[in-house]
């Protein structure tokens, strides 16, 4: 199950994003679902269609996919964590890269290999008719992960990452966004 959620979460950050929100405003009521975006991020629109279309095709066939949203930005993967943890009332994120425990919290940052994401999701790309060969897909990247709240999505966090649209690996900080 743990290499399920895996590879989906690998799928969803190689295969892109939705709609970029904007916070809810203060009320009596609960706050609606929204997006908060790293302030000066790019939308990845054109990673946005492909994730859209591998969940209606691969991952949940005929179903209406998540609310997902994939930027990329400048800014160092610590920078872009402490963000979101922050604005997620969360405190400190964890380092789970040298543990082998499970307990890793609400935000923790995490390690990966390039190539062994892109070896997991090569039968997903070829399915879709994208290049499954990524140039440049070796080494290490840094990660974090933040956990949803009821109005928030889940913060997928990884530098650097792999733009399967295109076929190689970008040094910027991705930021994968979804419910």
């Amino acid at each position: 199950m743990i290499r399920t959620n895996r590879l989906t979460l690998v799928a969803l950050l190689v295969l892109a994003a939705l709609v970029a929100g904007c916070r809810g405003k203060e009320s009596a009521e609960p706050e609606a679902f929204s997006f908060v975006v790293y302030p000066g991020a790019r939308y990845l629109g054109h990673m946005t269609e492909k994730t859209k279309e591998a969940h209606r095709t691969i991952i949940n066939p005929g179903q209406e996919p998540p609310p997902t949203a994939i930027y990329d930005t400048d800014a160092s993967v610590q920078q872009v964590a402490e963000y979101y943890a922050k604005e997620y009332g969360y405190g400190t994120i964890v380092d789970s890269t040298n543990t082998l425990t499970t307990a890793r919290g609400n935000a923790f940052y995490r390690n990966g290999d390039l190539a062994t994401d892109a070896q997991a999701v090569a039968p997903m790309l070829e399915r879709m008719g994208l290049p499954t060969t990524i140039q440049g897909a070796t080494g290490p990247y840094r990660g974090a992960e933040i956990a949803p709240k009821p109005n928030r999505p889940r913060v997928t966090i990884q530098r650097p990452y792999i733009d399967v649209v295109n076929g190689t690996v970008v040094d910027r900080t991705l930021i994968l966004m979804t419910r």
